[in-house]
């Protein structure tokens, strides 16, 4: 893999990891279309640079992310004096909630990912099929989650069980092709929350995973026989997905604010087709 191959590996991955339309879907393609070979060193490298988008959202949610980190912290001491029939204020509450929402949406991605790494390395080996068949799935599950929710309820009206649900959703992206945002934002809406908050929690949600997810795999290639030549590589896939991933995040909650996911599933009907047809028959 060359630099100019892993500019733009990265600056797919950055703005195709939280736009809904399927971050892996699109890289197995350009994967494709490079030539690059499907081999553990490029499922790394795929796996990594997701790290730089992971940045991107610790810059764009910095705020957020403290806050909840503090509520964690004096979480205990907070049950603690509710134990004592003392009264604590609202905000300091809803970050307590917030964070262990995270927590139980966290759980299931993890131990999924765990389990099932080398069954989702072996999908790479068929790069346009599983695109497609994760194109075609998240255009149905954003439709569906456009058609059958009510999208009425904000992120402060979030449940534990809304969490886990959320996080349920989030082990389908674990598989390769799979939209993260979209079967994220999507299970989130499903359960009434709206677009907005849907968004915001799916982004929050992912950090913990993807942290995971990098740091593992992080393992892997520092055993690589040719390290050295894979770090500049890997920096500048890093460097662009975590840029263009911070212009995605403030793109779209913008856009959420007013539009639905109609046109994000059209694509990935569109694409999924597409990708599909270059398969069987190209």
């Amino acid at each position: 893999m060359n630099l100019y191959q892993s500019l733009l590996l990265g600056l797919i991955q950055g703005l195709t990891e939280f736009i809904p339309v399927s971050s892996t879907a699109h890289l197995l393609v350009a994967q494709k279309i490079f030539g690059i070979p499907a081999s553990d060193a490029t499922f790394s490298f795929l796996v990594i640079v997701q790290l730089g988008t992971v940045l991107s959202l610790v810059v764009y949610f910095w705020k957020d992310l403290w806050k909840i980190l503090k509520a964690a912290f004096i979480s205990i001491p907070l049950l603690i004096k509710r134990g004592a029939g003392k009264r604590n204020t609202g905000t300091l509450d809803a970050d307590v909630r917030l964070g262990w929402f995270i927590l139980i949406a966290t759980i299931p991605a993890l131990i999924a990912g765990y389990l099932l790494k080398d069954a989702v390395e072996a999908l790479f080996q068929m790069p346009l099929l599983e695109a497609a068949i994760r194109l075609l799935a998240a255009a149905l599950l954003m439709a569906l989650a456009e058609r059958l929710s009510k999208k009425d309820r904000p992120l402060e009206k979030m449940t534990w069980l809304d969490a886990l649900v959320v996080g349920l959703f989030q082990v389908i992206a674990v598989f390769p092709g799979a939209s993260r945002s979209g079967t994220t934002i999507s299970g989130g809406m499903l359960r009434g929350l709206d677009r907005r908050s849907a968004a915001c929690f799916a982004f929050l949600m992912s950090v913990p995973v993807m942290l995971a997810a990098g740091g593992y795999e992080m393992l892997d290639v520092l055993k690589m026989p040719d390290l050295s030549a894979f770090l500049l590589p890997l920096a500048v896939g890093f460097a662009a997905a975590a840029v263009a991933g911070w212009l995605a995040v403030k793109w779209l909650l913008g856009y959420l604010n007013r539009h639905s996911l109609y046109a994000f599933a059209a694509y990935c009907a569109l694409a999924g087709s597409s990708v599909l047809a270059f398969h069987f028959f190209l």
